[in-house]
């Protein structure tokens, strides 16, 4: 039996170094059930090296939103991101997969890994960050921004909600930075408040990218921390509006997800490293 030659690792142009290291990480991501008939066919465009994976008939979309810290020799930087990503697995690999429900498929069963984000759309704030995902990963990323609230140990204990807006943007005329553009492109809103959630170890977490010269491209994220998964109890606990139908990304949301409900809700929030308290007052001395 013949064997392939092992392929060469893709490369890492400069200035970038892999791993990249988040200093501090909070997101959020729902997870739609759908026909699977418009997804296969979105995929295919995209993806073609990709199956659509199915939980008892229905294709999973994701809609994954990051924001995140690094730390650079020169400083910091702050980045808001999101994704509208097809749950799949590279064509060939249905032996090699467990049969899973979505339930399964959300606590991280399965550990071949196979199963992974493909995405669809990306859209970030900064520009830095979208030529690294472009080079690196092979991602449709390009330039949006985003108004956001999320809970907060800076804000009050009881606040469980968190919502997303995101906006038109292009890059500013010297590439350097992003113009944001009034124009709203889709929102969802996630109250969590009173859901008990599940601690759920599902990383590292695959996410695929289609190189036009060199073919389909996996790379994994780890988190060292348990996401935390939710269930909603009812249909409104979760909306997804889209205001922009004529976007590429408004059009695929509500092509692929229109009204479904979100199945499940997973969270995760860096923990604080350090906490400046409330001042005293100090008596002067007599």
């Amino acid at each position: 039996m013949s064997q392939s030659s092992p392929l060469p690792l893709p490369p890492v142009p400069a200035p970038y170094q892999l791993p990249f290291h988040y200093g501090a990480l909070h997101n959020i991501g729902l997870d739609f059930l759908v026909a699977p008939g418009p997804v296969r066919s979105l995929l295919a465009e995209h993806h073609p090296a990709l199956v659509a994976a199915e939980f008892e008939g229905l294709a999973c979309v994701s809609v994954n939103y990051q924001l995140y810290f690094a730390q650079y020799p020169n400083g910091g930087g702050i980045t808001q991101e999101i994704e509208v990503n097809v749950v799949a697995h590279p064509e060939g690999a249905e032996g090699r997969l467990p049969e899973l429900r979505y339930a399964e498929y959300a606590r991280g069963f399965d550990q071949t890994k196979l199963l992974g984000i493909a995405r669809i759309h990306v859209l970030c704030d900064n520009p830095l960050a979208i030529d690294a995902g472009r080079k690196l990963y092979a991602e449709p990323k390009y330039p949006g921004w985003f108004e956001s609230t999320m809970p907060s140990l800076n804000g009050p204990a009881e606040e469980r909600t968190w919502s997303v807006t995101c906006k038109a943007a292009g890059f500013s005329a010297d590439r350097t930075g992003i113009d944001r553009r009034p124009d709203t492109l889709f929102s969802f809103t996630a109250d969590l408040t009173g859901l008990a959630p599940e601690p759920v170890t599902n990383t590292p977490i695959t996410g695929y990218g289609t190189d036009p010269r060199h073919g389909l491209l996996a790379g994994p994220m780890n988190v060292y921390q348990p996401y935390r998964h939710h269930t909603p109890d009812t249909a409104d606990r979760v909306r997804l509006t889209v205001a922009d139908h004529s976007s590429a990304v408004g059009r695929d949301l509500a092509l692929l997800v229109g009204d479904a409900p979100a199945v499940g809700v997973w969270t995760y929030q860096s923990a604080p490293v350090a906490a400046h308290n409330r001042p005293y007052y100090v008596p002067s001395k007599p």
